[in-house]
């Protein structure tokens, strides 16, 4: 079963502290999801994550290269929660596009994945009546399944649209549910196009009571953050960066906002789309 957050409408729920240190989790699954891998692991010693929230994550096996030098750990958007008897089972999405996502997307079960979450905040929750429109990019779809989910079993009116480079990669929406609308950038199936053509012909006349969340690379936030700001659309962002911490001590992953420089890992990763500086990108 999903962890429903006992939340107000409108409001930020309660961020899961992290337990101090990093801890084993025995990893129970591995399945394709697309051109990437669903990786899930039972977690018998953390709180519940809230859907937006990330943890660093690294294998207990071979995590390394040749010469020794170890691999930072990973940030990890969370993508599913279950509760167990004995604790949670996360699911994490991962994209083997490097020495140290190959080794977490190689992972078997009965092999240790350490991990330190959950971390960050997480997104807003919409108020009585509110239409949600979740925005994906990618890999990007990985915190908005969890959000999905945790929408509807609250029997919030949901829509999920997610853009993808081909047909082989959109596979993966099918975690968000069946009635997923999808763009490719190569045409092969859905929309032939950017998934914030989709956005903007979705985002109605009735803006107050519509609320967006999206996760994606930077220039699909960038034109979701132009858009829900030029219509007056509330927008939760969910920022993907390299983390070498995930505390905030290494200040390696700020973003430029309209009141100064955040960490996204302490600060965020889920920033309003108003708060963010009209050149956040430059930086």
């Amino acid at each position: 079963m999903t962890l429903i957050p006992a939340v107000a409408p409108g409001e930020r729920p309660e961020s899961s502290p992290a337990p101090f240190g990093r801890r084993r989790c025995e990893v129970v699954a591995n399945e394709r999801a697309g051109l990437y891998r669903l990786i899930e692991a039972d977690d018998t010693g953390g709180p519940p994550p809230m859907p937006g929230q990330f943890y660093m994550l690294a294998a207990e096996r071979n995590w390394g290269g040749e010469d020794g030098r170890p691999h930072l750990a990973r940030a990890f958007s969370v993508c599913r929660v279950r509760g167990l008897p004995a604790g949670l089972r996360l699911g994490f999405l991962v994209d083997a596009i490097g020495p140290g996502t190959a080794r977490l997307a190689a992972l078997e079960p009965g092999e240790g994945l350490l991990i330190v979450g959950p971390l960050g905040s997480g997104f807003t929750w919409p108020g009585p009546g509110t239409r949600s429109i979740l925005v994906a990019g990618g890999i990007g779809l990985a915190p908005l399944v969890i959000l999905a989910e945790f929408l509807r079993e609250s029997r919030s009116t949901v829509r999920v649209l997610a853009g993808f480079r081909s047909a082989a990669h959109a596979e993966a929406a099918t975690l968000a549910g069946s009635d997923v609308a999808i763009a490719t950038d190569d045409g092969s199936v859905g929309h032939a196009g950017l998934v914030t053509e989709l956005l903007a012909e979705e985002v109605g006349a009735n803006l107050d009571k519509t609320r967006v969340y999206a996760c994606g690379p930077p220039l699909m936030l960038e034109a979701v953050r132009r858009l829900c700001v030029e219509r007056g659309v509330h927008a939760d962002l969910a920022l993907e960066e390299a983390m070498a911490c995930g505390f905030g001590a290494c200040f390696g992953c700020v973003v430029r906002t309209r009141d100064g420089y955040r960490r996204i890992c302490v600060d965020g990763p889920v920033i309003p789309a108003a708060d963010l500086d009209e050149g956040w990108l430059a930086h």
